[in-house]
Protein backbone atom coordinates (compact mmCIF):
# COMPACT_ATOMS: atom_id res chain seq x y z
CA UNK A 1 0.00 0.00 0.00
CA UNK A 2 0.85 3.67 -0.93
CA UNK A 3 -0.58 5.97 1.72
CA UNK A 4 -0.04 9.61 0.96
CA UNK A 5 0.07 12.35 4.18
CA UNK A 6 -0.54 16.05 3.53
CA UNK A 7 -1.36 19.12 5.72
CA UNK A 8 -4.29 20.19 5.32
CA UNK A 9 -4.02 23.69 6.41
CA UNK A 10 -1.26 26.05 6.21
CA UNK A 11 1.64 24.14 7.75
CA UNK A 12 2.29 23.18 11.25
CA UNK A 13 -0.21 20.89 11.71
CA UNK A 14 1.49 17.80 13.69
CA UNK A 15 2.80 15.95 10.67
CA UNK A 16 5.92 14.95 12.20
CA UNK A 17 4.31 13.36 14.48
CA UNK A 18 1.40 11.83 12.53
CA UNK A 19 4.53 10.63 9.92
CA UNK A 20 6.40 8.84 12.86
CA UNK A 21 3.37 6.78 14.55
CA UNK A 22 2.56 5.55 11.06
CA UNK A 23 6.22 4.55 9.91
CA UNK A 24 5.55 2.23 12.09
CA UNK A 25 4.32 0.39 9.35
CA UNK A 26 5.95 1.44 6.87
CA UNK A 27 8.65 -0.04 5.11
CA UNK A 28 9.83 3.15 3.07
CA UNK A 29 9.21 6.81 3.29
CA UNK A 30 9.62 9.40 1.40
CA UNK A 31 9.80 13.21 1.23
CA UNK A 32 8.83 14.78 -2.08
CA UNK A 33 8.82 18.11 -1.97
CA UNK A 34 10.47 21.30 -0.56
CA UNK A 35 13.56 21.61 1.64
CA UNK A 36 14.63 22.67 5.14
CA UNK A 37 12.41 25.26 5.17
CA UNK A 38 10.15 22.47 6.61
CA UNK A 39 10.14 21.68 10.15
CA UNK A 40 8.77 17.90 11.65
CA UNK A 41 8.71 17.63 15.82
CA UNK A 42 8.48 14.17 17.41
CA UNK A 43 8.73 13.17 20.69
CA UNK A 44 9.77 9.50 21.22
CA UNK A 45 10.72 8.27 24.51
CA UNK A 46 11.37 11.66 26.19
CA UNK A 47 13.85 13.02 23.31
CA UNK A 48 12.48 15.48 21.04
CA UNK A 49 13.37 15.49 17.20
CA UNK A 50 13.88 18.91 14.86
CA UNK A 51 13.53 16.77 11.30
CA UNK A 52 13.51 19.65 8.31
CA UNK A 53 14.69 17.66 6.03
CA UNK A 54 15.64 13.93 6.84
CA UNK A 55 12.22 12.26 6.54
CA UNK A 56 10.05 11.61 9.82
CA UNK A 57 10.74 7.43 9.47
CA UNK A 58 14.47 7.77 10.17
CA UNK A 59 13.65 6.65 13.89
CA UNK A 60 12.10 3.33 12.77
CA UNK A 61 15.28 1.05 12.56
CA UNK A 62 15.21 -0.84 8.90
CA UNK A 63 12.51 1.77 7.24
CA UNK A 64 14.37 3.19 4.38
CA UNK A 65 13.78 7.33 4.24
CA UNK A 66 13.87 8.51 0.96
CA UNK A 67 14.38 12.71 0.06
CA UNK A 68 13.30 12.64 -3.30
CA UNK A 69 13.85 14.15 -6.32
CA UNK A 70 11.52 16.57 -6.20
CA UNK A 71 13.38 17.79 -2.87
CA UNK A 72 15.85 21.04 -2.93
CA UNK A 73 18.88 20.26 -0.54
CA UNK A 74 21.14 22.30 1.70
CA UNK A 75 23.33 19.27 2.21
CA UNK A 76 25.42 21.71 4.75
CA UNK A 77 22.46 21.85 6.86
CA UNK A 78 21.39 18.50 6.08
CA UNK A 79 24.80 17.07 7.57
CA UNK A 80 23.69 19.31 10.54
CA UNK A 81 20.67 17.96 11.06
CA UNK A 82 22.00 14.18 10.40
CA UNK A 83 24.57 15.15 13.23
CA UNK A 84 21.77 15.88 15.60
CA UNK A 85 19.84 12.42 14.86
CA UNK A 86 22.92 10.69 15.79
CA UNK A 87 23.43 12.51 18.65
CA UNK A 88 20.46 10.93 19.60
CA UNK A 89 21.25 7.54 19.18
CA UNK A 90 19.59 7.12 16.22
CA UNK A 91 20.91 5.23 12.76
CA UNK A 92 20.83 6.78 9.27
CA UNK A 93 21.88 3.46 7.75
CA UNK A 94 18.28 3.99 5.93
CA UNK A 95 18.69 7.13 4.35
CA UNK A 96 18.82 8.04 0.46
CA UNK A 97 18.90 10.90 -1.30
CA UNK A 98 17.56 11.10 -4.69
CA UNK A 99 20.45 12.06 -7.78
CA UNK A 100 17.67 14.80 -9.04
CA UNK A 101 17.48 16.88 -5.85
CA UNK A 102 18.15 20.23 -6.56
CA UNK A 103 21.25 21.89 -4.39
CA UNK A 104 20.89 25.33 -2.51
CA UNK A 105 23.52 26.94 -3.21
CA UNK A 106 25.00 30.10 -0.73
CA UNK A 107 23.84 32.02 -3.63
CA UNK A 108 20.62 30.96 -3.50
CA UNK A 109 20.52 32.30 0.40
CA UNK A 110 21.67 35.56 -0.37
CA UNK A 111 19.09 36.29 -3.21
CA UNK A 112 16.00 34.76 -0.89
CA UNK A 113 17.44 37.48 1.63
CA UNK A 114 18.02 40.56 -0.29
CA UNK A 115 14.83 39.56 -2.47
CA UNK A 116 12.79 39.92 1.27
CA UNK A 117 14.59 42.96 2.02
CA UNK A 118 14.00 44.89 -1.69
CA UNK A 119 10.22 44.36 -1.25
CA UNK A 120 10.31 45.77 2.37
CA UNK A 121 6.88 45.85 3.73
CA UNK A 122 5.41 43.73 0.92
CA UNK A 123 8.09 40.95 1.72
CA UNK A 124 6.61 37.35 1.56
CA UNK A 125 7.88 36.00 4.49
CA UNK A 126 10.14 33.03 3.51
CA UNK A 127 12.13 31.89 5.95
CA UNK A 128 15.08 32.79 3.72
CA UNK A 129 16.47 29.36 3.57
CA UNK A 130 17.35 29.78 -0.31
CA UNK A 131 14.07 27.64 -1.49
CA UNK A 132 12.50 29.79 -4.10
CA UNK A 133 15.87 30.59 -5.39
CA UNK A 134 16.87 27.34 -6.02
CA UNK A 135 13.35 26.35 -7.27
CA UNK A 136 13.76 28.95 -9.61
CA UNK A 137 17.16 27.82 -10.95
CA UNK A 138 15.58 24.44 -11.66
CA UNK A 139 12.66 26.17 -13.19
CA UNK A 140 15.46 28.06 -15.46
CA UNK A 141 16.63 24.72 -16.23
CA UNK A 142 20.51 25.67 -14.61
CA UNK A 143 20.04 24.14 -11.24
CA UNK A 144 22.80 22.55 -9.68
CA UNK A 145 21.68 18.63 -9.01
CA UNK A 146 22.93 15.73 -6.46
CA UNK A 147 24.19 14.02 -9.28
CA UNK A 148 26.30 16.97 -10.22
CA UNK A 149 27.50 17.51 -6.51
CA UNK A 150 28.82 14.39 -6.33
CA UNK A 151 31.04 14.12 -9.43
CA UNK A 152 33.72 16.91 -8.56
CA UNK A 153 34.89 17.40 -12.41
CA UNK A 154 30.81 18.46 -12.87
CA UNK A 155 30.29 20.29 -9.80
CA UNK A 156 33.76 22.74 -10.03
CA UNK A 157 32.55 23.51 -14.29
CA UNK A 158 28.92 24.12 -12.82
CA UNK A 159 29.88 26.20 -9.86
CA UNK A 160 32.11 28.21 -11.55
CA UNK A 161 29.69 29.32 -14.13
CA UNK A 162 27.08 29.42 -11.97
CA UNK A 163 29.21 31.81 -9.63
CA UNK A 164 29.66 34.21 -12.33
CA UNK A 165 26.10 34.92 -13.25
CA UNK A 166 24.83 35.29 -9.97
CA UNK A 167 26.95 37.53 -9.08
CA UNK A 168 25.90 39.57 -12.21
CA UNK A 169 22.58 39.06 -11.17
CA UNK A 170 22.83 40.35 -7.41
CA UNK A 171 25.02 43.31 -8.48
CA UNK A 172 22.37 44.20 -11.42
CA UNK A 173 19.53 43.66 -9.13
CA UNK A 174 20.59 44.44 -5.65
CA UNK A 175 23.65 47.26 -6.45
CA UNK A 176 27.02 46.52 -6.05
CA UNK A 177 27.72 46.77 -2.13
CA UNK A 178 24.88 44.47 -1.63
CA UNK A 179 27.36 42.08 -3.32
CA UNK A 180 30.40 43.29 -2.11
CA UNK A 181 28.81 42.55 2.08
CA UNK A 182 28.29 39.15 1.01
CA UNK A 183 31.34 38.15 -1.70
CA UNK A 184 33.14 36.05 1.32
CA UNK A 185 30.11 34.14 0.99
CA UNK A 186 30.11 33.43 -2.59
CA UNK A 187 33.98 32.75 -2.57
CA UNK A 188 34.95 30.03 -5.69
CA UNK A 189 37.59 27.87 -3.55
CA UNK A 190 35.42 28.52 -0.45
CA UNK A 191 32.05 27.18 -1.54
CA UNK A 192 33.70 24.51 -3.75
CA UNK A 193 35.65 23.18 -0.34
CA UNK A 194 32.67 23.08 1.48
CA UNK A 195 30.20 21.46 -0.81
CA UNK A 196 32.83 18.89 -2.05
CA UNK A 197 33.36 17.70 1.76
CA UNK A 198 29.80 18.05 2.33
CA UNK A 199 29.35 15.54 -1.23
CA UNK A 200 32.07 13.26 0.45
CA UNK A 201 29.80 12.68 3.49
CA UNK A 202 26.61 12.52 1.25
CA UNK A 203 27.58 10.12 -1.62
CA UNK A 204 26.92 6.87 0.52
CA UNK A 205 23.13 8.13 0.74
CA UNK A 206 22.96 8.61 -3.29
CA UNK A 207 20.27 6.27 -5.13
CA UNK A 208 17.25 6.59 -7.42
CA UNK A 209 14.75 6.68 -4.81
CA UNK A 210 11.87 6.32 -7.50
CA UNK A 211 13.53 2.56 -8.27
CA UNK A 212 13.42 2.25 -4.62
CA UNK A 213 9.29 3.37 -4.13
CA UNK A 214 8.54 1.16 -7.21
CA UNK A 215 10.45 -2.28 -6.27
CA UNK A 216 8.85 -1.93 -2.77
CA UNK A 217 5.49 -1.26 -4.12
CA UNK A 218 6.00 -4.35 -6.44
CA UNK A 219 6.95 -6.51 -3.31
CA UNK A 220 3.68 -5.63 -1.50
CA UNK A 221 5.54 -3.45 0.76
CA UNK A 222 4.17 -0.51 2.75
CA UNK A 223 5.39 3.02 1.47
CA UNK A 224 4.37 6.61 3.02
CA UNK A 225 4.72 9.38 1.50
CA UNK A 226 5.41 12.51 3.88
CA UNK A 227 4.58 15.84 3.07
CA UNK A 228 5.88 19.15 4.03
CA UNK A 229 4.27 22.44 4.48
CA UNK A 230 0.34 22.78 3.86
CA UNK A 231 -2.06 22.50 1.38
CA UNK A 232 -2.83 26.47 1.14
CA UNK A 233 0.86 26.71 0.68
CA UNK A 234 0.79 24.80 -2.43
CA UNK A 235 2.32 27.09 -5.80
CA UNK A 236 -0.75 26.43 -7.35
CA UNK A 237 -3.81 25.79 -4.63
CA UNK A 238 -2.52 28.35 -2.21
CA UNK A 239 -2.86 31.95 -0.66
CA UNK A 240 -0.74 32.56 -3.48
CA UNK A 241 1.75 34.98 -3.41
CA UNK A 242 2.08 33.65 -0.14
CA UNK A 243 3.19 30.25 -0.62
CA UNK A 244 6.25 28.07 -0.43
CA UNK A 245 7.72 27.27 -4.20
CA UNK A 246 6.49 23.34 -4.21
CA UNK A 247 3.62 20.96 -4.41
CA UNK A 248 2.68 20.17 -0.91
CA UNK A 249 -0.66 18.68 -1.92
CA UNK A 250 -1.14 14.71 -2.72
CA UNK A 251 -0.66 15.49 -6.36
CA UNK A 252 2.53 16.82 -5.93
CA UNK A 253 3.61 13.48 -4.44
CA UNK A 254 3.24 11.73 -8.23
CA UNK A 255 5.57 14.37 -10.25
CA UNK A 256 7.96 14.83 -7.24
CA UNK A 257 8.15 11.24 -6.32
CA UNK A 258 8.37 9.71 -9.32
CA UNK A 259 5.24 7.65 -8.89
CA UNK A 260 2.10 7.05 -10.83
CA UNK A 261 -1.09 8.69 -9.70
CA UNK A 262 -2.81 5.20 -9.56
CA UNK A 263 -0.55 3.56 -7.22
CA UNK A 264 -1.81 5.85 -4.35
CA UNK A 265 -4.20 3.72 -1.99
CA UNK A 266 -4.60 6.66 0.71
CA UNK A 267 -4.73 10.14 1.13
CA UNK A 268 -4.50 11.43 4.41
CA UNK A 269 -4.44 14.72 5.30
CA UNK A 270 -3.22 16.35 8.70
CA UNK A 271 -4.82 18.66 10.69
CA UNK A 272 -4.80 20.74 13.93
CA UNK A 273 -8.12 21.38 15.65
CA UNK A 274 -7.91 24.96 15.16
CA UNK A 275 -5.79 27.08 12.61
CA UNK A 276 -2.52 28.57 12.94
CA UNK A 277 -0.29 30.38 10.43
CA UNK A 278 3.38 31.71 10.42
CA UNK A 279 4.31 34.92 8.53
CA UNK A 280 2.44 36.67 6.06
CA UNK A 281 -0.81 36.32 4.27
CA UNK A 282 -4.39 36.08 4.84
CA UNK A 283 -5.95 33.92 7.65
CA UNK A 284 -9.55 34.82 8.22
CA UNK A 285 -10.14 33.14 11.38
CA UNK A 286 -6.79 34.53 13.23
CA UNK A 287 -7.71 35.95 16.95
CA UNK A 288 -5.76 39.13 18.08
CA UNK A 289 -7.11 38.89 21.77
CA UNK A 290 -6.30 36.31 24.89
CA UNK A 291 -7.87 33.20 23.46
CA UNK A 292 -5.09 33.57 20.69
CA UNK A 293 -2.30 34.01 23.15
CA UNK A 294 -3.74 30.98 25.21
CA UNK A 295 -3.67 28.72 22.58
CA UNK A 296 -0.48 30.09 21.06
CA UNK A 297 0.94 29.14 24.70
CA UNK A 298 -0.87 25.78 25.66
CA UNK A 299 -0.21 24.46 21.99
CA UNK A 300 3.82 26.08 21.96
CA UNK A 301 3.16 27.50 18.57
CA UNK A 302 6.53 27.99 17.83
CA UNK A 303 8.24 27.87 14.36
CA UNK A 304 10.90 24.86 14.24
CA UNK A 305 12.52 26.26 11.40
CA UNK A 306 12.12 29.64 12.90
CA UNK A 307 11.05 30.35 15.83
CA UNK A 308 9.06 32.81 15.07
CA UNK A 309 5.35 32.89 16.96
CA UNK A 310 2.47 31.31 14.82
CA UNK A 311 -0.36 33.26 14.34
CA UNK A 312 -3.11 31.17 15.78
CA UNK A 313 -7.68 31.49 15.32
CA UNK A 314 -10.15 29.17 15.37
CA UNK A 315 -10.65 25.56 13.13
CA UNK A 316 -11.50 27.65 9.61
CA UNK A 317 -13.55 24.13 7.84
CA UNK A 318 -13.72 25.90 4.76
CA UNK A 319 -9.90 25.27 4.34
CA UNK A 320 -10.69 21.84 5.49
CA UNK A 321 -13.13 21.28 2.62
CA UNK A 322 -10.66 22.55 0.38
CA UNK A 323 -7.84 20.12 1.36
CA UNK A 324 -10.36 17.43 1.22
CA UNK A 325 -11.51 18.09 -2.40
CA UNK A 326 -7.83 18.72 -4.15
CA UNK A 327 -6.21 16.39 -2.38
CA UNK A 328 -8.99 13.79 -2.98
CA UNK A 329 -8.57 12.92 1.14
CA UNK A 330 -9.62 9.24 2.46
CA UNK A 331 -9.12 10.69 5.82
CA UNK A 332 -8.17 12.70 8.17
CA UNK A 333 -5.73 12.72 11.46
CA UNK A 334 -6.74 15.95 13.96
CA UNK A 335 -3.97 16.85 15.98
CA UNK A 336 -3.78 18.98 19.53
CA UNK A 337 -7.85 18.76 20.85
CA UNK A 338 -6.01 19.37 24.23
CA UNK A 339 -4.81 22.70 23.35
CA UNK A 340 -8.41 23.76 23.59
CA UNK A 341 -9.13 22.36 27.05
CA UNK A 342 -9.58 25.08 29.50
CA UNK A 343 -11.83 27.33 26.90
CA UNK A 344 -15.30 27.92 27.93
CA UNK A 345 -16.15 28.00 24.18
CA UNK A 346 -15.18 26.91 20.80
CA UNK A 347 -15.67 28.09 17.43
CA UNK A 348 -15.21 26.55 14.05
CA UNK A 349 -16.03 28.99 10.86
CA UNK A 350 -18.09 26.87 8.69
CA UNK A 351 -18.28 29.79 6.23
CA UNK A 352 -17.37 33.46 4.85
CA UNK A 353 -19.36 35.90 4.28
CA UNK A 354 -18.13 38.06 1.50
CA UNK A 355 -20.61 41.11 1.80
CA UNK A 356 -23.53 39.74 -0.27
CA UNK A 357 -23.72 36.02 0.42
CA UNK A 358 -22.07 33.11 2.54
CA UNK A 359 -19.35 31.63 0.64
CA UNK A 360 -18.50 27.70 1.36
CA UNK A 361 -15.59 27.07 -0.91
CA UNK A 362 -12.24 28.39 -0.48
CA UNK A 363 -12.00 31.48 -2.86
CA UNK A 364 -9.08 31.44 -5.59
CA UNK A 365 -7.93 34.70 -5.13
CA UNK A 366 -6.43 36.28 -2.20
CA UNK A 367 -8.35 40.01 -3.12
CA UNK A 368 -11.68 38.34 -2.75
CA UNK A 369 -10.24 36.52 0.88
CA UNK A 370 -9.80 39.86 2.26
CA UNK A 371 -13.60 40.65 1.67
CA UNK A 372 -14.53 37.92 3.76
CA UNK A 373 -15.50 37.54 7.43
CA UNK A 374 -15.81 34.14 9.23
CA UNK A 375 -18.97 32.64 10.71
CA UNK A 376 -18.85 30.85 13.14
CA UNK A 377 -20.58 27.62 14.90
CA UNK A 378 -20.49 28.15 18.92
CA UNK A 379 -19.40 24.93 21.12
CA UNK A 380 -19.36 24.77 24.44
CA UNK A 381 -16.09 23.63 26.36
CA UNK A 382 -14.40 21.76 28.26
CA UNK A 383 -12.06 21.04 31.40
CA UNK A 384 -11.13 17.46 32.05
CA UNK A 385 -7.78 16.61 31.22
CA UNK A 386 -7.24 14.63 27.93
CA UNK A 387 -4.08 14.10 27.49
CA UNK A 388 -4.36 10.40 28.93
CA UNK A 389 -7.49 9.42 26.03
CA UNK A 390 -6.80 6.32 24.46
CA UNK A 391 -10.35 6.30 22.92
CA UNK A 392 -13.13 8.50 22.44
CA UNK A 393 -15.29 7.25 25.13
CA UNK A 394 -12.47 9.14 27.38
CA UNK A 395 -13.15 12.14 26.22
CA UNK A 396 -15.87 14.77 27.41
CA UNK A 397 -19.19 14.55 25.53
CA UNK A 398 -18.30 18.16 24.84
CA UNK A 399 -14.88 16.97 22.57
CA UNK A 400 -16.76 14.40 20.95
CA UNK A 401 -19.22 16.29 19.96
CA UNK A 402 -16.94 19.40 18.31
CA UNK A 403 -14.99 16.19 16.43
CA UNK A 404 -18.28 14.52 14.93
CA UNK A 405 -19.41 18.01 13.49
CA UNK A 406 -15.98 18.74 12.11
CA UNK A 407 -16.64 15.40 10.52
CA UNK A 408 -19.79 16.35 9.20
CA UNK A 409 -19.20 19.51 7.92
CA UNK A 410 -15.70 18.43 5.73
CA UNK A 411 -17.60 15.03 4.54
CA UNK A 412 -13.91 13.20 5.76
CA UNK A 413 -13.70 10.45 7.88
CA UNK A 414 -11.32 10.91 11.10
CA UNK A 415 -9.29 8.40 11.74
CA UNK A 416 -6.86 8.97 14.17
CA UNK A 417 -7.04 11.63 17.27
CA UNK A 418 -4.05 13.53 19.03
CA UNK A 419 -4.20 14.44 22.76
CA UNK A 420 -0.96 15.57 23.33
CA UNK A 421 2.48 15.39 21.81
CA UNK A 422 4.32 12.62 22.24
CA UNK A 423 3.53 9.41 19.56
CA UNK A 424 1.90 7.35 21.97
CA UNK A 425 -0.57 10.63 22.82
CA UNK A 426 -2.66 9.91 20.00
CA UNK A 427 -5.64 7.00 19.17
CA UNK A 428 -7.02 5.70 15.84
CA UNK A 429 -10.86 6.00 15.42
CA UNK A 430 -13.18 4.74 12.50
CA UNK A 431 -14.92 8.25 12.47
CA UNK A 432 -16.72 9.87 14.97
CA UNK A 433 -20.68 9.99 15.79
CA UNK A 434 -21.87 12.28 18.21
Amino acid sequence: MITALAGAQLGDEGKGKIIDIMAAQADVVVRATGGNNAGHTVVSDGKTYKLHLVPSGILYKGTVCCIGPGCVVDPLSLIREMDEVCANGTSLDGLRIDYRAHIVMPYHLVIDELSELAKGAGDIGTTKKGIGPCYMDKAERVGIRFYDLIHPDIFAEKLRGMLENKKKYIVGMFGQKAYDDRASLLDYDTVYAAYTAAAEKLVKYAADTTVIVYEANKAGKNVLFEGAQGTLLDLDMGTYPYVTSSHPVTGGFCVSGGIGPTLIDRCIGIAKCYTTRVGKGPFPTELFDETGAYIREAGAEYGVTTGRARRCGWLDLVILRYAVRVNGLTGIALNKLDTLTGLKEIKACVGYDDGTKTVRDFPADIRELEKCRPVYKTFPGWTEDITKATKLSDLPAAAVDYLAFIQKEIGCKIILVGVGPDRTQSFPVDGVEA
